[in-house]
């Protein structure tokens, strides 16, 4: 079958109205405002939601717009590109997605009339706790049935990206048992004003437009109506995303990669030292074949992976290589391109230091670098077992 890498019209098109809407919405300027007020505005998002980006990948019949797997990564990919920033627009989009797929008719027309009128989640994703990150099995916090038909939730969620923003939480909780061994999980909706939840604020190195923080649940009342999903399937849920979201963070993390290396190839032409611009050095070539090789084959493999989800093939093994590589060679080229600029890059005046604080926080989002060495490498095996 013959292979064909050109973008399809539509696909020019969409890569034209990113670059026009991060020209508008994205200067430094804007960026350094969004990082001291720890999240986008309203506006933005509902600039970006009205340009019909915010509303691909979400299913027609919710008012969305159909887009393949492929597209969606690209779209994520250039948003970050000329934005120069980790953007909220994916982990937004990931967010509506999942309560289309798990929520009632009821949560889902909730959610996107919350959606449609602000660009943004009316809740933030409560999964991750102090003692389970990758290891969801060993989650603690835990639902207890009472006799009137009411739940208690008890429990701590850490790392909710932009928990402390939104006004409902989705949280995972085990059910009645909060031992290791028990692997029945629920979903649920709740207002995060509820009686016993208190939240305390985070501090990240990076992705200040993404803040998270700490939740704690104290005997918080649910009702049935907040359950999203059938009861005891929170875990299978939990895997049904992950390796689509896994895609999207390195098409993200790759869109700033290329930013920063759009800056360092550029200033090495300018800079000058003992005479001559830079680029002259062998070294400083060497340093931009490499990070060219690095960006080109975290693409390859993104845009595969990608296509192979849209032809419906099993993608485990392929989403948690991607994953392990091109978060881990996305942040060493925004690192090099840091080392291009010399101490420069090191301040805050230029915007490669802090694309790549960015991009080292997503070696541990969506599961770390050497979780994807556990999801891989036991396949691998498998698949290259001798009979």
């Amino acid at each position: 079958m013959a292979l064909d890498f050109s973008l399809t019209d539509e696909q020019e098109l969409l890569v034209e109205s990113i670059k026009e809407f991060c020209e508008r919405n994205f200067d430094e300027d804007k960026i350094v405002e969004m990082y001291n007020n720890r999240g986008a505005s309203d506006e933005l998002t509902k600039a970006y939601l009205e340009t019909g980006m915010g509303l691909m990948g979400i299913p027609e019949e919710y008012g969305g717009i159909p887009a393949d797997r492929v597209t969606l990564g690209l779209l994520t990919e250039e948003i970050s590109h000329y934005a120069g920033c980790v953007t909220p627009f994916m982990n937004n989009t990931l967010a509506m997605c999942d309560m289309i797929d798990f929520g009632n008719e009821r949560q889902i027309k909730q959610c996107m009339e919350g959606y449609m009128s602000t660009g943004k989640p009316i809740f933030s994703l409560g999964f991750s706790e102090p003692g389970a990150g990758s290891d969801n099995q060993n989650m603690s916090t835990v639902t207890t049935k009472q006799a009137d038909g009411t739940y208690r939730l008890n429990g701590q969620k850490t790392w909710v990206t932009q928990g402390e923003s939104f006004p409902y939480v989705f949280v995972v909780a085990k059910d009645e048992d909060p031992s290791r061994e028990n692997r029945k999980m629920s979903m649920w909706l709740l207002p995060k004003d509820a009686e016993g939840v208190s939240v305390s604020k985070l501090h990240k190195r990076g992705q200040q437009i993404l803040p998270f923080c700490e939740m704690f649940f104290d005997d918080v009342v649910l009702t049935e109506d907040m359950r999203v999903g059938k009861e005891g399937e929170g875990f299978i849920n939990l895997m049904k995303n992950y390796e689509m979201e896994r895609c999207l963070v390195v098409a993200m993390v790759l869109g700033c990669a290329q930013a920063a290396m759009d800056d360092a190839a550029a200033y090495v032409s300018k800079r000058e030292t003992f005479g001559k611009p830079i680029a002259s050095y062998q070294l400083i070539q060497e340093k931009l074949t490499d990070m060219e090789i690095a960006l080109r084959n975290t693409r390859n493999m993104l845009y595969k992976t990608l296509w192979k989800i849209d032809r419906g093939e099993s993608v485990r093994i392929d989403s948690a290589l991607l994953k392990r590589y091109g978060c881990q060679q996305c942040a060493w080229v925004a690192s090099e391109a840091m080392q291009i600029f010399g101490g420069l890059g090191f301040t805050t005046e230029l915007r490669v230091g802090r694309i790549w604080a960015d991009l080292r926080g997503c070696q541990f989002a969506a599961g770390t670098d050497e979780i994807m060495v556990y999801i891989a490498g036991r396949q691998l095996a498998k698949a290259y077992a001798q009979d």
